[in-house]
């Protein structure tokens, strides 16, 4: 709450020393290097530098998640106990919030990106300056000339990986859908509680949020399960990669948006966020919103537009 605010005598937030920043960017330096190492080691068995051991990247991960950990907490202080955001650096806030969730979405039209390139160009054909085809398997044999593809042992194209057909999108994928413009409902409902000082129904909002964010999360893992034994795999076949990469991703977000939201939601039951002040919440409402609108564009483009016959189960 805003009780023990220390004096502020200007609109501006001059940020004490942290040393989380530095910790923060060595952590996440350790943790890529580290993965890098593993995924070598899995592959050759021999590592990088003689180091096959996944050590690195657990110390690089649990440096990252200290770092989140203690980083937002001094953050909370000053919002709650120091008194340092003001109007201004609350403004201020917000446009850093919107200009991540732009790189985010820019994020994301890499995957729609190579989603549509297959998509609109099924029949393309990469070839050299001599006219020789590159890749192992030119694009037209492996999707027969089509979108959606044809299902692999129609084609002669000699994968790994197998497509047998597309999700039934008015199936799983429309609960899915209904499921998160629920959520978009709830968390709406709790910022319109937040502001009219209704403390019983942000925490009750909130809550729904959560159960229908872990609610998406369990039935898009069912999803997963279905489709690597039965409709298409990841690896080897570019449906499944694209599939995987621009729907698993989001997952990512999903979740990331839960544990945000989660945390928002022990603030509140704590007392944080007023009328007035409570750039935490809006932060991890338009997170979620933003969740909201990347699925609406998912469902939209990959179920539905790019739905042919659905593989029998």
């Amino acid at each position: 709450m805003a009780d023990g605010h220390a004096e502020q005598t200007h609109d501006y937030h001059l940020v004490d020393p942290s040393p989380w920043p530095l910790i923060g960017s060595l952590s996440a330096f350790f943790a890529a290097f580290g993965l890098i190492v593993l995924m070598q080691s899995m592959n050759d068995g021999e590592g990088v530098f003689g180091i096959t051991g996944p050590w690195i990247f657990i110390a690089g991960m649990s440096g990252v998640l200290v770092t989140m950990f203690a980083w937002w907490r001094d953050v909370i202080d000053e919002a709650e106990h120091k008194g340092h955001h003001t109007p201004v650096v609350q403004l201020h806030l917000r446009y850093g919030m919107i200009l991540f969730i732009a790189s985010e979405v820019m994020f994301f039209v890499a995957w729609f990106w190579a989603y549509f390139d297959v998509a609109l160009f099924p029949g393309e054909v990469w070839t050299d300056g001599h006219g020789d085809k590159l890749g192992q398997v030119a694009r037209d044999a492996l999707l027969g000339g089509q979108f959606p593809p044809v299902p692999v042992e129609e084609t002669e194209a000699n994968v790994s990986g197998f497509f047998k057909g597309t999700f039934n999108p008015w199936e799983l994928p429309l609960i899915n859908t209904l499921i998160l413009l629920t959520s978009g409902t709830t968390v709406t409902w709790a910022h319109h509680s937040l502001v009219h000082g209704n403390r019983k129904g942000l925490i009750w909002g909130l809550v729904l949020t959560i159960l229908l964010g872990l609610l998406f999360t369990a039935l898009q893992a069912y999803e997963y399960s279905h489709a690597l034994h039965g409709n298409f795999s990841y690896g080897g076949h570019i449906y499944g990669s694209t599939f995987f990469m621009a729907t698993g991703f989001h997952g990512a977000h999903v979740i990331i948006g839960t544990i945000f939201l989660t945390v928002v939601l022990f603030r509140a039951m704590s007392g944080h966020f007023t009328p007035k002040q409570h750039f935490g919440f809006e932060a991890a409402a338009w997170y979620w919103h933003f969740v909201d609108v990347v699925w609406l564009f998912l469902f939209a483009a990959i179920y539905v537009w790019g739905a042919g016959a659905p593989a029998a189960h």
